[in-house]
């Protein structure tokens, strides 16, 4: 049986391994908030390693979705150190599960995709798969200010989401995926014929930048919230925020290149981002 300190090294050593940018703004927080932040992101990253990775996804995600909900009936007897983790934070924290289940109903998104027509039909993806993940944290970040918050933390998860669509159109369009809006494709004349040549024109262009523009709208609100947040959090939450978005700018200074090359943020412009927020 695996024991809690172990549990929590476990769901540790995964947020290292997949997000250096969570990893790095999360690590100033209190011990206990930070090894929930572990759990939490574990949780999330399981979900979503089966929809990417898993051999059967579309079993493999049900089989979690019904621990799951054996999870919050007390009644899951799975010795998986992530499960064990957040139970503890269930048992100190106040979490709400709803974002846990919108979550999972937001991987399913991608096992049935439905073509994403509209910039609604964006965010309301961006708010299963994204705005999920700060609510889930809400409670452990800045307990007892959920609500004044929520808002906030859903248009930082639309910025996030849109930043990695825009990032990752080269990876998702190997994978089949297209998160483009259709509408915005068709308002510059950018077509899915551009896209599967992996065309960098002025339409294209035009397309990423109105996405980005909307994302940076979404950072700037959400980054209006953080004086409402318990000191120990407002470094971290605003630290996350502007590493993303600092993605933006590393694709525009890349020429565009989201097809053949993954752009990201270097580690000393993270600690830089850090340290100004210090």
């Amino acid at each position: 049986m695996t024991d809690l300190n172990q549990a929590y090294e476990y769901c540790r050593t995964i947020i290292e391994q997949h997000s250096k940018t969570f990893s790095k703004a999360f690590a100033m927080l209190p011990k206990q908030q930070k090894k929930a932040v572990w759990a939490i992101y574990a949780f999330c990253r399981r979900a979503d390693d089966i929809v990417d990775e898993g051999a059967n996804p579309k079993e493999e995600l049900d089989v979690f979705a019904t621990e799951f909900d054996q999870f919050m009936e007390g009644k899951l007897s799975s010795g998986h150190p992530a499960w064990i983790a957040l139970e503890d934070v269930f048992s100190h924290f106040s979490m709400d599960p709803r974002p846990f289940y919108d979550m999972i109903q937001g991987q399913r998104m991608d096992l049935y995709p439905e073509p994403i027509h509209t910039k609604d039909d964006l965010l309301n993806y961006s708010y299963h798969v994204a705005s999920t993940v700060g609510l889930m944290l809400l409670p452990v970040i800045a307990p007892g200010k959920v609500t004044a918050l929520r808002d906030g933390a859903i248009e930082l998860g639309y910025a996030m989401q849109i930043t990695n669509i825009l990032r990752d159109i080269g990876e998702d369009l190997d994978r089949d995926r297209v998160y483009l809006p259709a509408e915005i494709m068709g308002k510059y004349e950018y077509t899915t014929r551009d896209l599967h040549r992996k065309t960098v024109n002025k339409a294209f262009i035009q397309m990423w930048e109105e996405l980005a523009e909307d994302a940076e709208v979404y950072y700037a609100n959400a980054l209006k919230t953080i004086p409402y947040y318990p000191l120990y959090s407002r470094a971290p939450v605003g630290g996350a925020a502007k590493m993303y978005r600092a993605i933006l700018h590393s694709v525009r200074k890349n020429d565009y290149e989201v097809f053949e090359q993954r752009n990201f943020v270097s580690d000393q412009e993270k600690k830089q981002i850090i340290a100004e927020m210090q």
